[in-house]
C-alpha cells in the first residue's frame, strides 16, 4: 500500500503542477468571465485545467473515477476516485489576487487518503498521503504550537458570510483572536498546514472545495471538522491545528443561525 500510495501521490502533485502551467500564462492576462448556474464565475482557464487533468488521470488511472468542479462526476469500476478543483479562489484569481491554488484529492472507499494543494503564484505546493506525513515544497511540515486563541491567527474565506451565519461568534472572535484576516480559500488552509496560522473557517463549502485538506491537516498534525464538530469534510469546515479547535468552536456556536 505504502508503494501505491507513493506512485499515486506522484501522480495527484503531477496533476497540480499540469494545472499551474495551464492557468499561470492566464493570470496576467484580461480573462472573458462567465457565470454558471449557482452565479459563481468561471473562467476558460477553469475550463482547460481541468480538462488537462482529466487527460493525466485518464493515462495513469483510467480506472478511477474523478469528480471535479466544472465537469462533474465521471463513473468508475473501482474504488478509488480523484476529486479535484482547478481554481480554488477563482475571484481572486480574476482580480489577480495570487492567494488561489489547484486542490488534488484521492478518496479510497470516500476516505482522503492523499491530498495536494498547489499556490501556483506565490510557488508553494503542500501535499499528504495516510501514514506519509505532510510536505511543503519537498521539506516536511507542521501545524503550530500555539495554544490559545489570544495568541493565534484565524482566516476566513469570508467575513460577511461568517459574520451573517454566526454574529456573536464573529464580533467575540475579533476580541478574542490576536490577529482574524481574509486569507482566505485554498490559502487559509495551506497556511494552517504550514504553521503560520492557528485556524481556517469556512461558513460554506463544497466537496472539491475541501477534498484534499482533512488528510493534510491530520498528516501535519492538525484538525479539520464540520462546524458541529464532525470529523472531516462536510458543507462548512474548522481547519486548525488541533490545539484553538474547541474553543474555536465553543465560540462559532455562540447564537448561531441555521443555514438551509
Amino acid at each position: 500500500m505504502a508503494n501505491e500510495l507513493k506512485e499515486l501521490t506522484s501522480i495527484a502533485r503531477r496533476a497540480a503542477s499540469i494545472a499551474g502551467e495551464v492557468v499561470m500564462p492566464f493570470f496576467e492576462e484580461p480573462l472573458t468571465i462567465e457565470l454558471k448556474a449557482d452565479g459563481t464565475p468561471v473562467t476558460v482557464a477553469d475550463l482547460r485545467a481541468e480538462e488537462a487533468m482529466r487527460e493525466l488521470f485518464a493515462r495513469e488511472t483510467p480506472s478511477f473515477a474523478v469528480l471535479g468542479e466544472e465537469q462533474g462526476e465521471s463513473e468508475s469500476d473501482g474504488q478509488y476516485r480523484w476529486v479535484i478543483d482547478p481554481i480554488d479562489g477563482t475571484k481572486s484569481f480574476i482580480h489577480r489576487v495570487p492567494l488561489f491554488g489547484t486542490l488534488v484529492a484521492l478518496e479510497k472507499d470516500g476516505k482522503p487518503v492523499i491530498g495536494v494543494v498547489a499556490c501556483h503564484a506565490v510557488s508553494e505546493t503542500a501535499w499528504a498521503s495516510q501514514g506519509g506525513g505532510a510536505f511543503l515544497n519537498g521539506e516536511p511540515t507542521r501545524v503550530s504550537a500555539i495554544t490559545s486563541l489570544k495568541e493565534a491567527t484565524v482566516l476566513t474565506t469570508s467575513p460577511t458570510s461568517l459574520q451573517a451565519r454566526s454574529p456573536e461568534g464573529f464580533a467575540k472572535l475579533g476580541h478574542q483572536a490576536a490577529l482574524t484576516r481574509g486569507w482566505g480559500d485554498c490559502y487559509g488552509y495551506l497556511a494552517v498546514v504550514a504553521g503560520r496560522a492557528e485556524a481556517m473557517i469556512d461558513p460554506e463549502v463544497n466537496h472539491w472545495d475541501i477534498a484534499p485538506f482533512p488528510i493534510l491537516l491530520e498528516e501535519a498534525g492538525g484538525r479539520l471538522t464540520t462546524w458541529s464538530g464532525m470529523d472531516g469534510a462536510g458543507k462548512d469546515a474548522v481547519a486548525t491545528n488541533g490545539l484553538v479547535h474547541e474553543a474555536l468552536q465553543a465560540i462559532l456556536a455562540e447564537k448561531e443561525i441555521e443555514t438551509s
